[in-house]
């Protein structure tokens, strides 16, 4: 008897192509033998299975199931492949909770914490994690009252970017004060009603993936990102058009890799994340320590992707590894699986 797993994708936000770019490379690796998957798009005009190119089935949200060929498809597992709204920032993922349907990423409120990057960042300050000097604005303040503030409250390099959102979609980088702070945060506040202003950090940019299996958390080897000079940071063209070089494992020093290892543990254990997770960081070389840029609680599973990298780097295979976090989300929530 196969485990019934609803893959879902999709979205409501500009991250809904980065869902299905991830969702093909998960159902491409899940164990046939063992999971009966059934591709789940959540989108504005409604939620819906393909059984087909030509047939779409409807979900039933009073219950998340559907039928097939007269049979009621009940799930045992969620696997989510959501960047963006309203998946990654745990509203789906509180409608599981109700149902009691288990999911393979990080629990609602962790999920709500991440997604909104000045909590994120305020909390793991709080915890001692080193992150960068900030500013928080809100739809509806006075932007020049907003940049001025900036420019006398900030050290360039700046970034300007939406609170609430991934792929850097709506970042700007800003070198000097004398930039176009307005028309930043204006760009910014057309993807997001909340926006963050953060210091740049200088020095190397590493990222790092974590998950948590039966013997605790585990870091998988680290990434050193490094984008292309005409680049200006690591932005939706870097990520997924190739305008970057992503050197797995990065080739840096015991004491250095120690570090960011154990901070990104560190991370992972403050927040309570479950599943996977990828964290950012800049190393300062001066103070010898890893700031924490961002929580990325769903990462991307594309093949233009980190997670991937660093898995085969792992020396394990994407099929192995999917199947390690669907037994410790189904170990959580024991219970005889639904026929299918």
């Amino acid at each position: 008897m196969k485990t019934a797993i609803a893959l879902v994708t999709g979205g409501y936000s500009g991250e809904a192509v980065i869902s299905y770019r991830t969702a093909d490379t998960i159902q491409q690796h899940l164990e046939s033998d063992h999971y009966q998957v059934y591709r789940i798009d959540i989108r504005k005009d409604g939620w819906w299975y393909s059984a087909s190119e030509e047939k779409n089935i409807e979900v039933d949200k009073n219950d998340f199931s559907i039928r097939v060929d007269g049979k009621h498809i009940c799930f045992d597992a969620v696997f989510v492949a959501m960047h963006g709204t309203p998946g990654e920032d745990g509203r789906l993922l509180g409608y599981f909770d109700m149902l009691g349907i288990p999911y393979t990423c990080c629990p609602t409120a962790t999920s709500v914490v991440t997604f909104n990057k000045w909590y994120a960042t305020s909390i793991a300050g709080a915890a001692g994690i080193p992150v960068a000097r900030s500013i928080f604005f809100e739809r509806g303040c006075d932007l020049t009252k907003a940049a001025a503030s900036i420019r006398q409250g900030l050290k360039f390099p700046v970034f300007v970017k939406p609170n609430n959102g991934g792929s850097s979609i709506g970042m700007s980088k800003l070198n000097l004060n004398t930039d176009d702070v307005v028309a930043a945060l204006e760009k910014a506040f057309q993807e997001d009603g909340q926006v963050l202003v953060e210091e740049m950090v200088q020095g190397r940019e590493f990222t790092v993936g974590v998950y948590k299996d039966p013997s605790g958390i585990v870091v998988l080897p680290i990434t050193e990102v490094v984008a292309d000079t005409d680049q200006p940071f690591f932005d939706f063209v870097a990520k997924y058009q190739g305008k970057s070089t992503e050197i797995t494992p990065a080739e840096i020093p015991v004491n250095m890799t120690q570090k960011l290892q154990d901070t990104a543990k560190k991370i992972y254990a403050v927040f309570g994340c479950a599943g996977v997770v990828r964290i950012d960081f800049i190393y300062e070389p001066e103070q010898d320590i890893p700031y924490m840029l961002e929580v990325n609680t769903i990462p991307g599973q594309s093949s233009a992707s980190i997670i991937p990298q660093q898995v085969q780097a792992a020396g394990m295979k994407l099929s192995q590894f999917y199947s390690q976090l669907l037994q410790v989300t189904l170990s959580k929530h024991a219970k005889t699986p639904n026929a299918v």
